[in-house]
């Protein structure tokens, strides 16, 4: 898109949020521990429509603080077409995590957590709030989600 573009509606931009939940490999993880040391780590994931699905060792840094606090914010990597997601998380250990939510993960990578020697945890985050723009022009009214309600 480039800058002498018009803005995209808002409708368009939540189209443009859930295409590339769907089409996307990879998602930006931020975290914090329970002294505010930041982590940010880019995992794979899956979106059901509904939440965002991780895995990641429970062990490391983003397992832990997703475990203990609870909280996290995802981007996508593009600076130029900006998505943030801020939610809360939920976690599954690869025995009782839904079936359907590990069965997506391995059908979109074709790798299954489950079965791998290490312990994987899965992450299921919700999403609270939901911002997206392109440049400066499309700050205004860039919030499409708060308090876990699509605003458009």
């Amino acid at each position: 898109m480039k800058i002498t573009e018009p803005p995209r509606d808002p409708e368009q931009r939540r189209r443009d949020v859930l295409a590339r939940l769907e089409r996307e490999l990879d998602i930006w993880v931020a975290s914090a521990d329970a002294d505010g040391l930041p982590c940010l780590v880019p995992l794979w994931f899956v979106w059901d429509r509904e939440a965002v699905w991780l895995c990641t060792r429970p062990t490391n840094p983003t397992g832990r603080n997703l475990s203990d606090g609870r909280r996290t914010r995802l981007a996508f990597a593009d600076t130029r077409d900006v998505v943030l997601i801020d939610g809360e998380a939920t976690d599954f250990t690869a025995e009782d995590v839904p079936a359907a939510a590990a069965d997506a993960f391995h059908a979109k990578y074709g790798w299954d957590p489950r079965k791998d020697r290490a312990p994987y945890s899965f992450f299921q985050v919700r999403p609270r709030a939901v911002q997206a723009w392109h440049e400066v022009r499309e700050l205004p009214r860039r919030h499409l989600m708060r308090d876990g309600v699509w605003l458009v």
